[in-house]
């Protein structure tokens, strides 16, 4: 397990690129942690280092938004605060996660038995006044 605690914007990249390195082939991340611990925060960092730039924003209403990176791509951004599994299939989530692109979904923890297998479970929560995240 891969444990970071981070209180900066700096310090926080510099995690997002140790999550992508250390799983270059995955493409669903889900993150588990309570409400105001930086779940969309992180998201938008790893959405940068992606190349989508600094247009993101948290799903909240919208459920799924969608980054374009500079080469094209797609980035899902999902957020599954308000939402339940019956929910999630009138969405058809199936057709983004097995897109073959990048998935952020804040709130993975309420769809956890529709995560597939391959997910990367990112694990965040504040300590000591710092945020600490892990993942395997």
């Amino acid at each position: 397990m891969n444990i970071y605690r981070c209180k900066s914007e700096v310090e926080l990249r510099y995690i997002g690129n140790k999550l992508l390195e250390k799983h270059p082939d995955k493409r669903i991340f889900a993150f588990f942690g309570p409400m105001g611990v930086g779940k969309t925060s992180f998201i938008k960092v790893l959405s940068e280092l992606l190349g989508a730039g600094n247009k993101t924003a948290s799903p909240t209403f919208s459920i799924i938004n969608e980054y374009k990176t500079s080469n094209g791509k797609s980035i899902y951004h999902f957020d599954f605060y308000r939402i339940n599994a019956e929910e999630a299939f009138d969405i058809g989530y199936e057709e983004y996660f097995f897109s073959g692109d990048y998935c952020f979904i804040e709130w993975g923890d309420k769809i956890r038995h529709l995560l597939p297998d391959n997910s990367v479970i990112v694990e965040m929560k504040e300590v000591g006044g710092f945020r600490e995240i892990s993942f395997k």
